[in-house]
């Protein structure tokens, strides 16, 4: 395991083997238990304007799951589809349900099952439709390969279904059954209707189409990958990515490693060329949307039909910091930009973008002011004019209402680790009206269409999560849909009481958001050794009140306090300031708020021993772990470090560039964030962690720290996945193997004082 021979250890073997036997036992207990994994709502799904809601539950006749129908307001229950009519000809079981879609008349549904997964999501499959009326069970793509069809969606006018298949498009009749195929490019390096890897990773572009409302036309992204250079990601067990991995040698494939090569641009290099075509559902030409610049530096991240005869573009330079709203012309092409959002540093694309007003205007989330808030847009003149007012930001639009009067969003206008349902009048003559009641976490609501109901789901660090079903505005709950609240009785032995959130000092006055659990038996007389959880990056938000990851709970079980802070940068609502200041300082900046926040926090807390602190993170939080461990070696002894980019080059264009610039424009910007250029900062215990198998962050970056620390004669340790993704939860045993390892490091070098090793062994 270790890359170096450590010469000399504070733990005995015999010792050792104790630590990683008790830490896989609790780990086992605890993140391996499902006494301790909250269930979800299954269903969700609005039928009609929402007098009646869809769910999905455990079929009583027999295997399979039954589409239950339920009325809104009373709860009336009844069966919609019981699991025998999925059952397909000269089958015996139904179809395993992963997703499905109702027509918009009701009278037809589409399941989605037999998946496969596409880098990150099951988003390729069998897709069967089910006529309610005759009964009739058809699989949409008679000849096609199992799993291969993706996205498929009813028209508008409910007589045809779109979907994606080997990167072309293609519509089917579900009267005749016969199928069309729109374009005729797709290849292995023109994409149509989906995405190449780093748009859908980035900006979360997977399903690339749309129905116009007449249902006459589809919308859809090209992506053109040539030029792109590929990357190659190599199996030594000899299985490809798609495949379980399995542990065993050569499955059938023999002795020598297989390769996948796939595009994947670097900052800096040559990204795929994008526009957005419009095609007839009944097939011919594509018209091609007019967006100016080179179509390999600029990006299109959203798009969307405003009427049957025009599209919206948010068009986006490759530095995006500059954002045009384009309306095109879906006859000719022509396009005319009606608005534009920039900032000095980026710019978020608006991922609510709504038409109001018959088409006259439309909604979009600009910072322009400082905060995020939602603007009124005029389709002629551009006009901005905004809707809320005040220092908060808007999380997310959730619904506007049928009348256009009011807008549901998603907000804290206290307390940014917190998230609240409000509402406010669309012509911005009121103020910001909270609805959820006073229960503090975080709060996510469905609302219907008639915007008079909300699947509403809750949770905060102590309660685990609970759905229900509201109404509005006055947050009635008419009833519970999954009840977790067991889970918290089982919780309660692995924490010394509850989560407690605080604010502290990062340097020069600046109040940042925290939490810290506590062991069992708590003794505030006593120290303890403390880790700190990371991420601290734009992407991610450690300190929300929401239910956490059991993996800190099983720490805190094992004799730890546990802590985590979000320095600036993270996308915490608190204003454009907050979030942006970090541009062009990723890595300086976060590690230098971290560790002045955790010296904060021993002044505060004197049961916290300030020479025993580990820290750990995974992704952009393994990296900051780096940051830490190298920077600041005197603060942080024992770190463990998952899935990390050492180096900012080597991570890919979109993320990258949107927070140093381009490599070419800014090098000193990414010298300076890299951690891998401060590797000899590294004074304690360090655990590397990465599956050979990840194509999101790379094993390159992962080799070339190890290359630098045995270059610099530094003692750590590692441990590697083969074959895993960034996720390292492929194959048997390999989650609990993860966290069993974490654990152990921690135990082994950062032992807890609340529990001894016999114990502990003992669990």
């Amino acid at each position: 395991m270790a890359a170096c021979l450590v010469t000399a250890t504070a733990t005995p073997p015999s010792a050792y083997g104790q630590l990683r036997e008790s830490a896989a036992k609790l780990i086992a207990r605890t993140m391996g238990n499902p006494e301790f994994r909250p269930k979800s709502f299954r269903g969700g799904t609005w039928f009609g304007n929402g007098d009646f809601y869809l769910d999905l539950e455990p079929s009583a006749s027999g295997p399979g799951v039954d589409i239950v129908k339920y009325s809104t307001a009373t709860g009336t229950r009844e069966i919609f589809v019981p699991a025998e009519r999925l059952i397909p000809a000269g089958e015996k079981t139904p179809l395993l349900i992963e997703d499905y879609s109702l027509s918009p008349d009701g009278h037809r549904v589409l399941v989605f099952t037999n998946s496969k997964t596409v880098w990150r999501q099951n988003t390729r499959g069998d897709y069967w439709v089910l006529d309610l009326t005759s009964g009739a069970l058809r699989k949409l793509g008679s000849d096609a390969p199992a799993s291969s069809l993706m996205f498929s969606k009813f028209s508008p006018d409910n007589s045809k279904v779109a979907y994606v298949r080997a990167n072309n498009i293609y519509v089917e009749d579900l009267a005749s059954g016969k199928s069309a195929q729109l374009t005729h490019d797709g290849s292995d390096t023109t994409i149509n209707g989906t995405s190449d890897w780093v748009n859908e990773e980035e900006f979360d572009i997977r399903d690339g189409f749309a129905w116009s409302p007449n249902s006459r036309a589809i919308a859809f992204w090209q992506f053109n990958i040539n030029g792109v250079q590929k990357y190659t990601l190599i199996y030594n067990l000899g299985a490809p990515r798609g495949e379980i991995v399995t542990g065993i040698p050569y499955p059938g494939l023999g002795p020598y490693p297989q390769t996948l090569e796939y595009p994947y641009p670097l900052a800096g290099a040559q990204n795929s060329a994008v526009r957005v075509g419009i095609v007839s559902a009944a097939g011919g030409p594509v018209v091609w949307m007019q967006t100016a610049g080179d179509p390999h530096n600029n990006y299109i991240p959203e798009m969307g039909w405003s009427d049957s005869g025009h599209v919206l573009i948010q068009h986006m330079n490759r530095l995006q910091n500059r954002n045009e709203y384009l309306l095109a012309d879906a006859a000719t092409g022509a396009s005319r930009t009606v608005l534009v959002d920039e900032d000095r540093a980026w710019v978020e694309v608006s991922r609510d973008v709504s038409w109001i007003n018959q088409g006259r205007e439309f909604l979009a989330l600009s910072e322009r002011d400082g905060w995020r808030h939602l603007y009124r847009v005029a389709r002629d003149s551009g006009k901005a004019e905004v809707v809320t007012r005040g220092d908060f930001d808007i999380v997310s639009v959730d619904r506007i209402t049928p009348d256009e009067k009011w807008v549901y969003f998603i907000a804290s206008l206290d307390q940014a680790t917190q998230r609240y349902l409000y509402r406010t009048r669309l012509d911005g003559t009121a103020r910001s009206e909270r609805l959820t009641p006073s229960l503090p976490g975080t709060h996510a609501y469905t609302i219907s269409p008639n915007g008079e109901w909300a699947f509403h789901s809750y949770s905060s660090f102590d309660v685990p999560p609970a759905f229900d079903v509201v109404h509005l505005p006055d947050h009635r709950v008419m009833r519970k849909t999954v009840d977790n609240a067991a889970i918290a009785g089982n919780v309660k032995p692995l924490s010394g009481g509850p989560a407690e959130f605080v604010k502290v000092d990062a340097g020069n006055g600046l109040m940042v958001d925290a939490w810290l659990l506590k062991p069992p038996d708590f003794d505030s007389t006593k120290k303890y050794p403390l880790i700190v959880y990371v991420y601290s990056e734009p992407a991610g938000q450690t300190t929300a009140d929401h239910w956490p990851s059991m993996f800190n709970r099983a720490l805190t079980g094992a004799g730890y306090l546990v802590a985590s802070f979000d320095n600036q940068g993270t996308p915490a609502p608190r204003g454009r300031e907050w979030r942006k200041i970090v541009y062009g300082n990723i890595g300086q900046l976060s590690s230098q708020e971290q560790a002045a926040a955790l010296a904060s926090l021993e002044k505060t807390h004197s049961f916290i021993d300030p020479k025993r602190v580990g820290v750990w993170g995974w992704s952009g939080g393994g990296t900051e772990t780096l940051n830490l461990m190298f920077r600041y070696p005197d603060v942080y002894s024992v770190g463990v470090s998952v899935a990390s980019v050492p180096d900012q080059r080597l991570y890919d264009s979109i993320y990258q560039e949107r927070y140093l610039g381009l490599p070419q424009d800014s090098p000193k910007a990414y010298e300076q964030s890299s951690a891998i250029n401060f590797a000899s900062g590294l004074h304690g215990d360090l655990l590397l962690i990465h599956g050979t198998g990840d194509d999101n962050v790379h094993f390159q970056g992962f080799e070339l720290l190890v290359n630098k620390l045995i270059s610099l004669g530094k003692q750590f340790d590692m441990r590697v996945y083969p074959g895993r993704t960034h996720a390292i939860s492929e194959g048997k045993g390999t989650n609990l193997d993860v966290f069993t390892n974490i654990l152990g490091y921690f135990e082994e070098h950062l032992p807890p004082t609340a529990l001894s090793t016999a114990s502990r062994s003992e669990q």
